[in-house]
């Protein structure tokens, strides 16, 4: 059976001057934002460069705070590294809502009823159920109240 190769947004495709072309800046630049550190490409056996969709569009977003919005590139660097953060976070967030919604489903379904049985001790009972009563004492309490 043939296997399909599958292109996603982080498959690295484009050379430095395709990548450059897309995101609309010199090589250069792209060479400068990779020794900062601002984006990453991946590297072939030789060395060379190769971005990804996902490196363009950063490309073009580290662009856009540049010369739009007048930040420095340690800012950028700054802010960059506080998305990655929120969305490590929100990806975390979204995981723990799963537990907890799994662990509420669980608890749904095997919900014990504790109560006390008829010599004091913890008895497991089923929902809906209570402990039968076991009346076979024969002890009697008498009350005198106290005179002064």
């Amino acid at each position: 059976m043939a296997r399909r190769n599958t292109l996603d947004e982080d498959t690295p495709v484009y050379v430095i001057s395709i990548a450059a072309e897309l995101a609309g800046m010199h090589a250069q630049t792209l060479r400068q934002y990779d020794r900062l550190g601002l984006v990453t490409p991946q590297r072939t056996r030789g060395g060379g460069r190769r971005y990804s969709a996902r490196d363009v569009t950063r490309l073009r977003e580290v662009q856009r705070l540049s010369q739009d919005e007048g930040i420095s590139l340690a800012g950028i660097q700054r802010i960059m590294e506080l998305e990655l953060q929120v969305e490590a976070l929100r990806s975390r967030t979204a995981e723990l809502l799963e537990q907890n919604r799994a662990l509420h489903e669980a608890l749904e379904v095997r919900t014990r009823v504790f109560a006390a049985g008829p010599r004091g001790e913890a008895v497991v009972m089923r929902p809906g159920t209570r402990p039968r009563q076991e009346s076979s004492s024969t002890a009697v309490a008498v009350w005198r109240p106290l005179t002064f």
